[in-house]
């Protein structure tokens, strides 16, 4: 009984990361790539006389940070786990640690 609760305790935090690496990165980027139409006016939008909103802009570039950012981290992590290091995310910024024997 013991190994069902250890298969879906994995497996919930499996699909979590799927579904937010997999469909969340996605959404937000497709979010940015709308907000900056919406940020840009004019032709951009559905309709040509739309006025331009800062807002927009702002929101897309925050959504294009976030997605890069989770690509950084990711990368980070693939490259430390190469050279015998970790990331640690203990102090919230990711740091590069040596991994515990």
């Amino acid at each position: 009984m013991k190994n069902l609760e250890l298969l879906f305790d994995a497996a919930w935090k499996v699909l979590a990361v799927g579904l937010l690496l997999g469909a969340g990165l996605p959404a937000i980027f497709a979010t940015g790539i709308r907000a900056m139409a919406y940020g840009q006016g004019g032709s951009a939008e559905i309709d040509s006389t739309a006025r331009p909103h800062p807002v927009g802009r702002v929101i897309g570039i925050l959504c294009f940070a976030l997605v890069a950012a989770a690509i950084i981290t990711g990368i980070t992590i693939i490259v430390a786990s190469g050279f015998g290091k970790a990331v640690s995310f203990d102090h919230i910024i990711p740091t590069i640690v040596d991994k515990k024997h």
